[in-house]
């Protein structure tokens, strides 16, 4: 008889993972505990894990350091949503045979995220709704209309394509630039190609498509802010770290620009008593860009799968190292 696996799905906010997936059918093999709230520290997820052997890791909400994998004697699969985790320290995961495995999107959602940030910069939308059911006065908020503006957009991958041709929907000017990006490329999708510098001092909005790395880690330093308009607004959906946050919070307290909208930061959950959250020119939501109930249905249902093979001995679908 097969000896029962323990089975960890960590993160799990919304408590969507047991009914979004038919975790039931590895019921024959393996035990799933959900823990709904991140842990306090890594020797707090060191002692909540240290039975299982196979973990499911919603992004990088909970990170998996060498330091980590040392403390779980008994890991042999993490699996991860996404195809990549910069979280996971992976040759560690390879050094103590622990298999690892990721997810794919159908549909990306954060793009649109985004141009919501940017549309209740513009023009209010949520303030003005809490103020309604306030029962305050009629509207105080002067929109901007977006129409004309110009977008820069850092990063024009798929990502950055897709929120190119939102933008342009809505009659902005796009431009775009990132290391690689060349104005050959630019112009088969559309849009204007800019320097760096170009783009943070012309952009009326500028927006984050980059993935995180060594390399984009501050790629949007003080210097760049420094250079943006006062009536330019910054939106970041990317990762928190790609932006010098200190950089951000001083141009934001000392009105140097007109504000930003911020799903991803360098510490999440983003802590209560956080400088950003006192601030008015400053948009903030609890990094929602990938959560939606469609995406974690795919990715939930996908772990499944991958928790089915491995028990069976089978090829993971989506295998990482």
């Amino acid at each position: 008889m097969m000896t029962r696996l323990r089975c960890a799905i960590l993160d799990d906010y919304f408590n969507l993972a047991l009914d979004v997936a038919d975790w039931q059918s590895l019921s024959d093999r393996v035990d799933v505990t959900v823990f709904s709230h991140p842990f306090a520290s890594e020797q707090a997820a060191a002692s909540a894990l240290a039975s299982f052997e196979i973990v499911c890791a919603m992004r990088e909400r909970t990170a998996f350091p060498k330091s980590l994998f040392e403390s779980l004697p008994k890991l042999k699969l993490l699996l991860t949503s996404g195809m990549r985790n910069a979280s996971i320290d992976m040759e560690a995961a390879k050094a103590r045979g622990v298999t690892i495995g990721g997810t794919q999107y159908s549909r990306d959602p954060t793009a649109p995220l985004a141009m919501g940030l940017i549309l209740e910069l513009t023009r209010g939308i949520g303030r003005e709704n809490a103020r309604m059911h306030a029962g305050e006065p009629w509207q105080v908020f002067a929109g901007v209309e977006i129409d004309g503006l110009t977008l820069g957009v850092v990063g024009l991958g798929k990502l950055g394509s897709k929120m190119a041709g939102i933008a342009k929907a809505f009659g902005m000017n796009v431009i775009a630039w990132s290391p690689n990006l060349t104005p050959e490329k630019c112009k088969d999708a559309g849009v204007g190609y800019a320097t760096k510098e170009e783009l943070f001092a012309k952009a009326d909005i500028v927006t984050i498509h980059v993935v995180l790395s060594d390399r984009s880690r501050g790629l949007v330093g003080r210097d760049d802010l420094a250079r943006m308009k006062p009536t330019a607004y910054l939106v970041n959906t990317a990762r928190g770290p790609i932006v010098d946050e200190q950089a951000l919070l001083e141009a934001l307290q000392q009105k140097r620009i007109a504000g930003a909208g911020i799903d991803v930061f360098s510490i999440e959950p983003l802590p209560t008593d956080h400088p950003f959250r006192k601030l008015d020119n400053l948009v903030l939501t609890p990094h929602l860009g990938y959560a939606t109930e469609d995406g974690l249905r795919i990715h939930y249902g996908q772990m499944v799968e991958a928790i089915d093979a491995f028990t069976k001995g089978s090829e993971l679908p989506r295998k990482l190292a």
